[in-house]
């Protein structure tokens, strides 16, 4: 039964994905950031919906940008979830712009690509998000710079704050938790990490039942004369409590 679910989901994400790659191709052109904000958000909740996930916020989402959303890392699946509840242009690593079909997907939705083997790229990117968010943009980054597990919360990296400090940005804490309808417990379904691959994780996110993406909103966040670094370590330590997770590193 669960190869049986997985293959019927697969089928109507396939078509899905067809269809989100038309509507950047033929309508993105002509709409505003708002508009294509909230075609993001629909398609997202819908892609959600075909494969079995249900959404649960946790708190209050903030109003209209400018704002910089930061998040946890656990798989390929956060994009979609948070872009369902609060669509952001995300930062994301470069190589995801040549994933199949995806990657045109995440291109076309405005994300921000870094090479994150370059060091001085980081600081074009800080420039380019510092660029958006006096433009009015809600900017989405995992400032973990990997996807974990979900048992507990990596090191923040603190570069791609600087804009948010330059700028005096407001940050808003996103908490994700994959859990099990049933139990409450975390689910391992959308894992992404280690040895796992992007086919596997997809698999196991398709044929699972009962799978909720949970996401837990934070306060709005100032660097108030702190550093990146000083900020991004205060950020993490909220999320860490917020998700009741520990701190290795």
């Amino acid at each position: 039964m669960k190869s049986l679910r997985a293959a019927w989901r697969l089928l109507r994400v396939l078509a899905h994905l067809l269809s989100g790659a038309w509507t950047i191709r033929r309508r993105f052109g002509v709409l505003d950031f708002g508009q294509r904000q909230a075609l993001v958000q629909a398609w997202s909740r819908r892609l959600l919906e075909l494969m079995g996930v249900r959404l649960l916020v946790h708190g209050e989402l903030p109003p209209d940008g400018p704002l910089l959303v930061l998040a946890n890392h656990i798989s390929w699946l956060d994009i979609v979830v948070i872009d369902a509840a609060l669509p952001c242009r995300f930062v994301s690593k470069a190589d995801v712009r040549h994933w199949p079909l995806v990657g045109g997907l995440v291109a076309g939705a405005g994300t921000l690509f870094i090479e994150r083997d370059r060091r001085r790229d980081a600081m074009r990117v800080v420039h380019l998000m510092a660029e958006r968010l006096q433009a009015g943009d809600r900017l989405g980054v995992f400032p973990e710079g990997t996807t974990g597990d979900g048992s507990s919360l990596l090191p923040f990296h603190a570069n791609l704050l600087q804009a948010a400090v330059t700028i005096d940005t407001p940050v808003q804490l996103l908490g994700l938790q994959y859990t099990d309808a049933r139990s409450g417990l975390r689910h391992d379904g959308p894992t992404y990490v280690g040895d796992t691959s992007l086919l596997t994780s997809l698999w196991r996110t398709l044929a699972a039942s009962g799978l909720q993406a949970e996401l837990h909103v934070g306060e709005l966040d100032r660097a108030q004369g702190r550093d990146r670094r000083t900020w991004a370590e205060a950020l993490r330590r909220d999320l860490a409590q917020r998700l009741d997770l520990p701190l290795p590193g």
